[in-house]
């Protein structure tokens, strides 16, 4: 059976391929598929955006099922926001130094105890002539007052983790992947998977 992942994120199809790979005989990004498209991610949720971008694809893959995610960060403090806003929280074309940078202005009078957060994923499968499954993962922490570490991506190096005592771009790849959001994510989904047996 052959899955694709609606991605061509490396990092991200490895580690999918790494927990899925039992699942699926095949598993190939975008690119590995010769698709190439952009789909909008403008639902209001989390597992909108993943089931949106799998259905899209699905539609013009030639697979037995389509894998996707939308992930973000959630600030309480913020009321949850950048939320699915969090690629593009400081604007569209804006990076990740300028996300973080609207992210620590906006937090500026926020005393530590209150800047509590998760980092959340949702991913959704579609299936050929099977209902879709969607799961979800999170991981807690605290948004530190300026950047630390030189690993990861977005909003890593604000992510204080503290069963690590690290920032999530302190982190080596390896205790990234242990903890985060995606995997616990991914093994719901395979435990979903799982019972259907």
């Amino acid at each position: 059976m052959k899955l694709i992942i609606a991605s061509n994120n490396a990092h991200k199809v490895s580690e999918i391929k790494a927990i899925l790979g039992c699942f699926y005989d095949e598993i190939l990004s975008l690119r590995e598929a010769g698709i190439d498209m952009d789909v909008v991610e403008d639902a209001n949720t989390f597992e909108g955006n993943a089931l949106k971008k799998a259905r899209e694809v699905f539609s013009v893959a030639d697979a037995d099922a389509v894998l996707s995610d939308d992930s973000g960060l959630m600030v309480d403090a913020l009321g949850g926001a950048p939320g699915v806003y969090s690629a593009r929280y400081a604007g569209e074309g804006h990076d990740d130094a300028a996300n973080n940078a609207k992210l620590l202005d906006a937090l500026k009078d926020v005393p530590g105890e209150k800047r509590t957060a998760r980092f959340h994923t949702s991913v959704a499968l579609i299936r050929r002539g099977m209902p879709a499954v969607t799961a979800d993962g999170s991981v807690e922490g605290r948004i530190l007052r300026s950047p630390q570490g030189e690993n990861g991506f977005g909003y890593d190096p604000l992510f204080y983790y503290e069963p690590l005592k690290k920032s999530f771009a302190q982190l080596t790849p390896e205790e990234k992947n242990s903890v985060s959001h995606r995997r616990r994510a991914l093994e719901s989904l395979c435990d979903k998977l799982r019972a259907e047996k």
